[in-house]
């Protein structure tokens, strides 16, 4: 037993808040665990719980062409009605009504939209309530409610359910459910890590969503031959599991479960050159003036940097989720190397995608850490989608090895910027020098931009519903502009990292350079 003490009361009060599984860890150990410990349960954790939130996510994509056997030819691949009506027949079976019919894709992409609208408003909802609430029972609820309603979209299967408004309403409250888990995530994270390394770390534990992508995509596409809706359901009750993982074993902060913080871990030392950032976790009695007071919504939009980083993510994300809930289908209907691929093998393909990502994630988190320059990053990223998307269109149909490569790098570039923003850089945003050591904006700004990006990434695959019956050129199109405006959004920030950097190299160590907050501040 431990000493006691005039903490002995808040430090016995706190344990009260412990998880279950944590305290039961303890009673076997017979000890506390140590601060590194702990940050390991938070990034195993929140990586599955993200994960799993993004597995759920997924799946509607690849029952999308079994839900739609529509158009199967492109690239001017001509087919007569009895042999496109085999090949959706061999391919994809009949479909499933009401998505079957002329206007199945655009009822799929309307689904698609009402799911992230939902989301994206949700989404700015949870922050507000998950800076003032137990993260641990918000993000559990979150998650149980995602593996409910993801899995009665599946449920349509066996109880042969043809109407369009059961799946529009299921979907809307599963995006209201989803909107729960990224502002959450992010907060607990960033209440375990200071700003060194930041950009690394959060680039390799951001790997959750092509985790979860990936994850989503081979059981959904194993599972498709049994029918869509095991799909659908066995997803569902994987994040509800997951949940309750969540429930017994996360640790939201430092504080909630008395662990002594190491101030190693949740600050940065200053480096030669270097301005001192302002630590992500101060002493109590530095903040407790501020964390007692929650950051208001329009506040949060005022601190520099929040505001074209946000709309960034607009563009950015409009361009992932359209790949996201589309490329399975853009895959079975495009010839590659002159045949067609069954929504199955689409399904595992479109993975490379998120493959591609993951290590976009990284490079991208490594690089703005090592030139202490976020926009400059995101925005190389962004500039360089541009190619790559138009190089994967025209070549990505030469042969099943070339669109491995192509979709591999389109991937890496997509993700990039969109994992960089949605993390380092709303983690960084969340504990600007402007809220004076206030800790309790974690989930507000990064729900106002990942809310916003997700604004975008409901309009993307909407549009694709309804451009794709056109032509498959105009979406990429689409898509490259999206990716030209985003790029364009950072230009003032990118301006001022270049402009510190020029400064810091003519000073030559002389003075420390200006951040880019600063900068727009000055």
């Amino acid at each position: 037993m431990g000493t006691m003490s005039e903490d002995s009361e808040p430090a016995r009060h706190r344990n009260y808040s412990k998880p279950l599984g944590i305290r039961f860890v303890e009673h076997i150990n017979k000890s506390a665990l140590s601060f590194k410990t702990y940050q390991a349960i938070v990034l195993i954790v929140t990586f599955l719980a993200y994960a799993s939130y993004h597995a759920a996510r997924k799946t509607t994509s690849i029952v999308k062409s079994a839900l739609d056997p529509n158009e199967t030819s492109d690239l001017g691949l001509k087919f007569s009605p009895f042999q496109t009506s085999y090949l959706h027949s061999w391919i994809l079976g009949s479909g499933w009504a009401p998505f079957n019919g002329t206007d199945g894709t655009a009822l799929l992409g309307d689904i698609d939209v009402a799911f992230l609208s939902v989301y994206a408003m949700g989404m700015y909802f949870s922050g507000h309530i998950g800076d003032r609430k137990n993260l641990r029972y918000f993000l559990t609820v979150g998650m149980v409610g995602t593996g409910l309603f993801t899995s009665l979209f599946g449920v349509g299967y066996w109880g042969n359910i043809h109407v369009f408004y059961y799946y529009l309403i299921v979907q809307m409250v599963a995006g209201l459910f989803q909107s729960t888990g990224w502002p959450s995530v992010v907060a607990v994270v960033g209440n375990w890590f200071g700003k060194r390394k930041r950009g690394l770390i959060m680039g390799i534990w951001n790997a959750h969503t092509s985790v979860g992508n990936i994850t989503g995509s081979l059981v959904a596409s194993a599972l498709l031959k049994y029918g869509w809706g095991w799909s659908m359901v066995v997803p569902g009750l994987m994040i509800a599991f997951v949940g309750m993982v969540v429930f017994l074993f996360l640790p939201v902060s430092p504080d909630s479960v008395g662990a002594d913080v190491d101030e190693d871990d949740v600050s940065s030392p200053k480096k030669s050159g270097e301005e001192v950032s302002v630590p992500l976790l101060r002493s109590r009695s530095e903040t407790d003036n501020n964390e007692d007071k929650a950051v208001g919504f329009i506040e949060a939009w005022k601190i520099p940097g929040v505001a074209p980083f946000a709309l960034c993510l607009f563009f950015a994300k409009l361009v992932a989720y359209t790949f996201l809930y589309w490329l399975p289908f853009y895959i079975t209907h495009t010839a590659i190397g002159g045949k067609y691929f069954s929504s199955g093998t689409a399904g595992n393909l479109s993975t490379l995608f998120d493959v591609g990502g993951v290590v976009g994630g990284i490079l991208a988190g490594y690089i703005s850490d090592h030139l202490n320059a976020r926009a400059i990053t995101a925005a190389s990223f962004m500039y360089c989608t541009i190619p790559a998307l138009f190089l994967y269109r025209m070549y990505g149909s030469v042969s099943l090895t070339v669109n491995i490569c192509l979709l591999l790098v389109a991937g890496m570039f997509v993700n990039g910027p969109y994992a960089l923003i949605t993390t380092a850089v709303s983690a960084d945003l969340g504990t600007h020098s402007s809220l004076k050591g206030n800790s309790r904006a974690l989930a507000t700004v990064t729900a106002i931009i990942d809310g916003t990006g997700s604004i975008g990434a409901a309009i993307g695959p909407l549009l694709t519903g309804y451009i794709s019956e056109t032509s498959w050129n105009c979406v990429f199109i689409m898509l490259m502009a999206s990716a030209l405006v985003a790029g364009l959004l950072l230009t003032r920030l990118v301006v001022a990292e270049v402009a510190a950097k020029i400064d810091h190299s003519r000073s030559q160590g002389g003075a420390a350079p200006r951040s880019p907050s600063a900068a727009l501040e000055a």
